[in-house]
């Protein structure tokens, strides 16, 4: 049984998590889901997850067809007897304000008393706006990263930025993405929204441990379980390649345990 609610929703903020209570996902993976295409003005909202109470989920509901017109929001949320934090459902209709309009290809993220918002927006003031109307909604008991993109840099800068040299973890010397993995890979899916129909190659490196030959094998394996994922979050399949190089290219000294884990990576780079 959940102890805590979830909730989700995609639109053109493109996704939204509130894994205590809403999700919005990217708009390429509702899609995909069966939402109907066109701009981002355009873009359905669709809301899935958990909530402790009918009262949340209409409340929720209403706030987001305010927000983005009652004919673009799916509701595909549930209600189950899940443990929601002391006044749960006004913080999170605190935080769904109209700033979050400003954001493109990106996700709302709520765990417990965590909030993390990320995505672009289209300048520095346009960021510290937005995230300054989540945490005021919020209030002082919830805890905000701001991941959001100001605009100006280059779609690689975007996709630099939201892996912020994090690893994306596989179980040992296998394909298997780890849970932690997969959460990287939740926000690289909605950078990679923002970055169009760009071709992106998926590489994998690996560190020297073991025979060449072996090592190229599983990087490139990696590089597939990474598009893979993607492409089940709603990344065009047509839009990502892979690449393997094994142990050739290294960023780090492979003498020492923590030269060998920053080799052993996935790299993505806009073609």
């Amino acid at each position: 049984m959940r102890t805590h609610p979830v909730l989700a929703a995609t639109g053109p903020l493109t996704s939204w998590l509130l894994a205590i209570g809403l999700l919005l996902s990217p708009a390429a993976a509702l899609a995909q889901s069966g939402g109907a295409g066109g701009t981002a003005a355009e873009k359905p909202v669709v809301a899935t997850g958990t909530v402790p109470d009918e009262a949340t989920r209409a409340a929720i509901l209403q706030r987001l067809r305010e927000l983005y017109g009652a004919n673009r929001v799916v509701d595909r949320i549930e209600v189950d007897a899940v443990i929601a934090p002391p006044n749960w459902s006004d913080r999170v209709l605190g935080m769904l304000g109209p700033d979050l309009k400003q954001v493109s290809g990106g996700e709302l993220a709520i765990d417990g008393n965590s909030v993390r918002i990320s995505g672009q927006v289209g300048n520095e003031a346009a960021r510290q706006q937005v995230a300054s109307a989540i945490a005021t909604g919020a209030g002082p008991s919830y805890v905000l990263k701001n991941s959001l993109v100001g605009g100006g840099g280059s779609k690689q800068d975007l996709l630099d930025q939201t892996l912020a040299d994090r690893i994306i973890e596989f179980k040992s010397g296998s394909a298997t993405l780890t849970d932690g993995g997969r959460e990287i890979l939740d926000e690289m899916a909605v950078a990679l929204e923002s970055v169009g129909q760009q071709q992106v190659q998926v590489i994998g490196h690996t560190d020297s441990v073991g025979s060449r030959e072996s090592n190229v094998a599983l990087s490139l394996q990696r590089a597939i379980a990474v598009k893979a994922y993607l492409e089940q979050r709603g990344v065009s399949a047509d839009n990502l390649s892979v690449q393997g190089f094994g142990p050739d290219r290294p960023v780090a000294d492979n003498d020492s345990d923590d030269g060998r884990a920053r080799n052993r990576r996935i790299e993505f780079r806009v073609m």
